[in-house]
């Protein structure tokens, strides 16, 4: 498997110094098409918010409403 880039937002890291990305016991997922409407990830993500535990979504591509909605949850924790 070969990424071509990283995180999409800055938003996304928890280390600002470096912009680095660091999770422990975190679910991964993993979609081989682009993601572009939130409801898409909704089931994964109602899954994921009981648990406390962070999300890593690997994607070909996240774009438009799905983008905007997890960086806002990002940045309201």
């Amino acid at each position: 498997m070969q990424f071509d880039r990283g995180c999409l937002s800055p938003y996304f890291s928890t280390n600002k110094e470096n912009m680095s990305v660091s999770f422990d016991d975190a679910f991964i997922l993993i979609y081989e098409k682009k993601i572009s409407s939130i409801k898409e990830l909704l089931p994964v993500l109602e899954k994921v918010l009981g648990t406390n535990k962070p999300l890593l979504i690997i994607a070909e591509d996240i774009e438009g409403d799905a983008l905007a909605a997890l960086v806002l949850n990002s940045v309201r924790g």
